[in-house]
């Protein structure tokens, strides 16, 4: 068979060419030809496949992305932001920190073990690629109906691969969370985020800069697994018809990685790399691309130096091999051999694939012959961009019309009391321990909060104290009802859970799944949701500084939730100071702030009580969000709470009974004067957090929230070991922790 070359490519224009099997519609393979003005080799189509895909391009989104830098804040505290592998926020004390939420979702569904694995291992890639040593890992899960056999399928191996790939990283797992509904049925979302730190001085960037410096691929061998994996499966509607179905799902060696974290952060250290990018969806079409897009120059690679584990794979199995555990760096000529040093010290395959020239082309070679022949900007950066039609769904009126008040609410305490044991029995409120006791909390023992806490907590700095917190939420069913105010929601209870747990909100890193962005109610969807998570940063002061956005998440004709998950990292000086959920200390006063609603559409319990979505979801007020944030942040600094928790799905009611299970302390609860015991107890209101407070603050307390006008109605005491509700009912702990913890293992054990 002839090698098709550049020359090979321009001698034979009508050659066909598999550009529809490779995920490309008729006008982009067009638009190729005119870019390279000739038909592209096999090589340049595939390397245009991958990198003009969904999930590499951004094509259905980035019109509407631009809002979040047109609408950032203004922030000393970013330092990178949005374009680069993670965003990077200055923490103080010369500490910087740079997080990131992304998906697997398709690949999970696949091969659910090797799906979230390696999703994993490509977050916490993209941490080092920054420059940062990677301290933690969060997981946002969402599954089918719990009790359904595909989940039972699902689940417990992304469960699985998440707790193997982190805990043999020895990184800890300190949050997220895990939601069940029957959305999510044929397309689970697996979320992963991952933390890292470093001084300022320690940030790289992903370019290709200085002609004759070398490029060294290094880490893993590259193999057949994963060829077009992420890209092209994140980039079609799921459905067993489709070719996407296909490709190999990557698969994952974490102790691999590990050798690649500390050899990758000695050559850090000695000031060894130029510029550096990971190897993820795309792989090396991806990292050659935008190294040298990014830099001040061109690209010479010889593709038969990259190290395979398959010898029969062909250049364009090379170029869109998606094999886990490899990276690309620049390094000048006469710090190579250091380079390879250190690869060698640590084990790592490292070698010389090729130099940065002073050209302004991307050329790879192979056996001796060109096989591609490119301007990389336009793989990496100028693809095409759509402006999909968009249109609120005509059946939208009729969904917020259908108001959950015409539901049948209990009728006195033993219906109350009936109402919230089902309620923290539902998978969605029940105890996750049996999932997250699978993944390691503490190992490197920085580890101060983590699940089932508000937020996760991580001490950097081990003299001062100084420590970061991180908070995933995001509420489909919200999104559901109103795509602009859930996205506030969600963006509002991740900023609250991180201020609950004493630490100051400072940026956000995002993850937008939606479905298909050819349906115009979809796109509808993303861009409302788009549109008010970047004016609520805006009204915040967090800026977005990076994230993902996972589209085509349908089975056939029937998209998901619209889920745009929100995570929010904040700053505490002295982790000492932070505040748990807990309720620990009997005597302590009980305290609600903010204002509780008749708010219970697309509520928790109008899902489990009457499975019921309709309505509109809860009032948004930022400015009420920011209030009660530095209400918490400043009590929980100055000593005079104990305990706090959010209240968000499943209300106050929840929130008691988590914090009560949590302490092994019961509650004295009376309803407030003119309160209805039901709203009270069931409202999802946003903007509100119930804290204890010890009486010897009580005054000092209430006295700072009086005199900052936020609403603080005592509501009972920390008392015994059952949660009584005056005058409705009593349930003792041990009833509620059966109802609570045994939910989930019976379903999966």
């Amino acid at each position: 068979m002839t090698l098709d070359t550049v020359k090979h490519a321009a001698e034979t224009p009508d050659t066909d060419q598999p550009w529809a099997e490779l995920g490309l519609k008729q006008e982009e393979y067009e638009r190729v030809r005119e870019i390279l003005g000739r038909r592209p080799t096999g090589a340049e189509l595939a390397m245009y496949s991958v990198m003009w895909s969904e999930h590499c391009s951004y094509k259905s989104s980035k019109v509407h992305l631009r809002q979040f830098g047109e609408k950032a804040p203004e922030t000393d505290a970013l330092l990178v932001g949005i374009g680069e592998n993670a965003g990077v926020v200055d923490v103080g004390n010369g500490f910087a920190v740079t997080f990131k939420v992304e998906s697997h979702n398709h690949p999970s569904y696949v091969e659910p073990y090797q799906g979230a694995a390696t999703g994993v291992g490509g977050i916490v890639r993209d941490i080092i690629a920054m420059g940062a040593r990677p301290v933690a890992v969060v997981d946002p899960l969402r599954m089918g109906a719990a009790d359904h056999p595909d989940t039972k399928r699902v689940l417990p191996g992304v469960v699985a691969g998440i707790g193997g790939y982190g805990n043999c990283l020895g990184l800890p797992n300190i949050g997220g969370e895990v939601v069940f509904d029957a959305c999510y049925q044929g397309n689970p979302l697996v979320n992963a985020g991952a933390i890292g730190v470093m001084r300022h001085e320690d940030i790289h960037l992903a370019k290709a800069s200085g002609a004759g410096n070398k490029v060294i691929m290094y880490g893993a061998r590259t193999g057949g697994d994963g060829i077009g994996g992420a890209s092209i499966l994140a980039s079609e509607t799921f459905d067993d018809s489709k070719p996407s179905k296909r490709p190999a799902v990557q698969v994952g060696d974490p102790f691999q990685e590990k050798l690649l974290i500390e050899c990758t952060l000695e050559a850090f250290a000695e000031k060894l790399v130029v510029g550096i990018q990971d190897l993820g969806a795309a792989g090396i079409s991806c990292a050659t691309s935008e190294l040298a897009s990014n830099g001040s120059g061109g690209m010479r690679v010889e593709l038969d130096d990259v190290p395979l584990r398959d010898s029969t794979l062909s250049p364009e199995e090379i170029l869109m091999s998606e094999s886990q555990e490899r990276m690309c760096a620049v390094v000048e000529p006469a710090k190579v051999d250091r380079f390879l040093e250190i690869c060698e010290k640590w084990d790592v395959t490292a070698t010389v694939i090729g130099e940065v020239t002073d050209g302004d082309r991307l050329e790879i070679y192979w056996h001796g012959e060109k096989i591609v022949d490119v301007d990389p900007r336009t793989v990496a950066h100028e693809g095409p961009v759509y402006e999909r039609p968009y249109a609120r769904p005509e059946w939208q009126d009729a969904l917020q019309g259908d108001d959950a008040a015409k539901l049948a609410r209990p009728a006195n305490g033993d219906e109350l009391r009936e109402q919230v044991l089902k309620l923290v029995a539902h998978p969605n409120q029940a105890s996750k321990s049996w999932i997250t006791s699978q993944y390691d909390h503490f190992v490197q023992g920085n580890t101060v909060l983590a699940s089932p806490e508000d937020s996760g907590m991580i001490r950097i700095d081990e003299e001062s104290g100084l420590g970061v917190a991180i908070a995933t939420d995001g509420n489909g069913r919200f999104a559901k009802l109103d795509p602009y105010h859930g996205a506030q929601l969600a963006l509002a209870e991740s900023y609250r859970n991180v201020a609950a747990t004493g630490a100051k909100p400072l940026a956000v890193s995002d993850c937008l799944n939606f479905g298909s962005p050819e349906d115009p109610a979809v796109m509808w969807q993303f861009a409302e949701a788009i549109r008010g998570l970047a004016d609520g940063c805006q009204q915040l002061g967090t800026p977005v500084t990076g994230g993902n956005v996972s589209l085509y998440n349908q089975t056939g004709e029937a998209a998901i939730h619209p889920t745009p998950v929100v995570a929010v990292l904040g700053v505490i000086d002295d982790v000492a100071r932070r505040t748990p959920v807990a309720f620990a200390e009997e005597g302590q006063l009980l305290y609600v702030l903010g204002d509780t609603r008749d708010e219970l559409s697309g509520s928790a319990w109008a899902q489990v009580i009457h499975d019921h979505l309709g309505g509109l979801p809860p009032k948004v007020d930022l400015e009420r969000e920011r209030l009660l944030a530095e209400i918490l942040i400043s009590a929980s600094r100055d000593g005079m709470i104990d305990a706090a928790h959010d209240l968000s799905d499943g209300g106050l009611v929840q929130a008691l009974v988590e914090s009560c299970l949590k302490g092994g302390k019961g509650a004295r609860v009376v309803i407030p004067e003119g309160q209805d015991p039901f709203v009270t107890l069931f409202s999802e209101s946003a903007g509100r957090a119930v804290v204890s407070v010890p009486r010897s603050e009580e005054l000092r307390f209430t006295d700072m929230c009086g005199a900052r006008g936020l609403p603080a109605t005592r509501i009972g005491v920390v008392d015994g070991d059952t949660l009584d509700v005056q005058g409705q009912f009593s349930i003792a702990l041990s009833d509620l922790r059966r109802a609570h913890e045994d939910t989930i293992p019976g379903i999966f054990a």
